[in-house]
């Protein structure tokens, strides 16, 4: 499968970038393969605090509801409304238009490498 080299990952299939003190999130590829297709998104709002390793939404598929864990504790600074409106984005290109949303981070939990999360999922 293949997990880009610039992100960090979590053991729940959360993906992050940091850029300036402000995380992007999303759902790895593996994770949006296991679910199956994608069909609502529930995100927190912008404004909401949220700590790392709390679920902060949620992601129903075809098969099953799933938790969304952030990665890092923050204030939400925005979220992609696009992927509400089009859930199916989180499977067609996750590490790109299907991010979820982005965080002012105060602090993160234990991260992973690609290297570390290919091992995690045995890819």
């Amino acid at each position: 499968m293949g997990f880009p080299e610039h992100l960090s990952y979590t053991e729940e299939h959360e993906w992050l970038h940091v850029v300036d003190g402000t995380a992007t999130v999303g759902v790895t590829d593996f994770a949006a393969s296991s679910l199956g297709d994608v069909v609502f998104v529930q995100l927190p709002a912008v404004g909401d605090r949220v700590a790392q390793g709390e679920v902060c939404g949620e992601i129903e598929s075809t098969k099953s509801v799933s938790d969304l864990y952030s990665p890092v504790t923050g204030e939400v600074v925005e979220i992609n409304a696009a992927v509400v409106d089009d859930p199916d984005t989180v499977n067609s290109d996750p590490y790109g238009a299907g991010w979820l949303f982005r965080v002012r981070v105060e602090s993160t939990g234990a991260l992973l490498d690609a290297t570390a999360y290919a091992a995690l999922t045995g890819d």
